[in-house]
């Protein structure tokens, strides 16, 4: 088939490779401009430079809804338009342009995840797996009918920097095989099961500041979500922000008041955590390697001189 593609970053970039290396026609792509942005310069395989190294039109846009764009569009007459990681809304005229319409493809189990951060936030939420799914696209975002899916299992010590590389690989058989079973006439796909949708929005600043009314067994899993090369976790300590870069679930049952210094366990230093840890029913987080506000790394054993005192949410 004959196809346009738009994406950014190492997903779009991982997409087209996939196309070229297959037996459909890349006819043109379209990519978002070299952004300076934090998050967009995380996994930034250029799009444009590898449609450049094969020869392929490359046309530049922030957003895909102007005349020249569509014109070029037409004059491509793809038989299918593929998306990955494309970061503004795509009009109806664009998307139900060419013969098949168009194939999206998003690193979420949808219909769970749709939106954005998706590997991120099912980490955070303990999710057992994660995956990639190819949805024809309609007017409600990430909500068009699954062509294909796959999914890997989320290890106990997974990053979201594992994810990433453990999802990024399906993206070539999944759009491939997307495009197989389309290009064999296969028109009717899956429904998703809109009661189980769920949509979340891009990370920030707030979403990465930890609440120690949170219990340790989340904030360990938000530790993971915010690796590197994502922007670490953090709270407050005597008034200077704290990066803390790993923690594990403590063994032991501690009790007080969330946030709380409280004992060294292992190579941790454990901080009481949860709403309820009055109870002395909840484990705490040991946070095992921290990073201070001039950008010192080190061990929690030795960052924490002492026991007593607090992490806080701000200073």
């Amino acid at each position: 088939m004959r196809v346009v593609m738009f994406g950014y970053q190492t997903w779009g970039h991982r997409t087209l490779k996939a196309l070229l290396d297959s037996e459909h026609d890349v006819v043109m792509v379209v990519t978002h401009p070299k952004s300076e942005h934090a998050y967009e310069k995380i996994w930034s395989d250029s799009v444009a430079e590898l449609a450049e190294e094969h020869g392929v039109p490359v046309v530049i846009r922030n957003r895909p809804d102007d005349e020249e764009l569509f014109r070029l569009l037409k004059e491509a007459d793809p038989d299918i338009l593929v998306a990955n990681n494309w970061r503004t809304w795509i009009p109806p005229r664009i998307y139900d342009l060419p013969r098949h319409g168009t194939l999206n493809v998003h690193d979420s189990l949808l219909p769970k995840y749709a939106g954005f951060s998706p590997l991120i936030w099912a980490l955070i939420n303990g999710e057992p797996e994660v995956g990639v799914t190819a949805h024809m696209m309609d007017e409600v975002l990430d909500a068009g009918d699954i062509v294909l899916q796959r999914s890997v299992a989320v290890g106990p010590t997974d990053t979201t920097t594992d994810l990433f590389h453990k999802t990024v690989d399906l993206i070539a058989p999944v759009t491939i095989g997307a495009l197989d079973l389309i290009a064999s006439g296969q028109s009717e796909f899956t429904k998703q099961d809109r009661s189980q949708a769920t949509f979340f929005h891009k990370r920030a600043e707030e979403d990465i500041r930890i609440d120690w009314t949170w219990p340790a067994e989340v904030l360990e899993r938000l530790v993971r979500a915010q690796c590197a090369p994502y922007p670490a976790a953090f709270t407050f300590h005597k008034g200077k922000r704290l990066e803390v870069l790993s923690a594990v679930v403590s063994e032991g049952l501690y009790g007080g008041t969330p946030g709380r210094i409280f004992y060294r366990e292992g190579e941790g230093v454990v901080i009481v955590a949860g709403a309820d840890a009055r109870t002395g029913r909840n484990h705490g987080l040991a946070i095992t390697r921290v990073r201070t506000e001039d950008g010192r790394e080190l061990p929690a054993s030795e960052y924490f001189t002492s026991m007593g005192g607090y992490l806080t949410g701000r200073p």
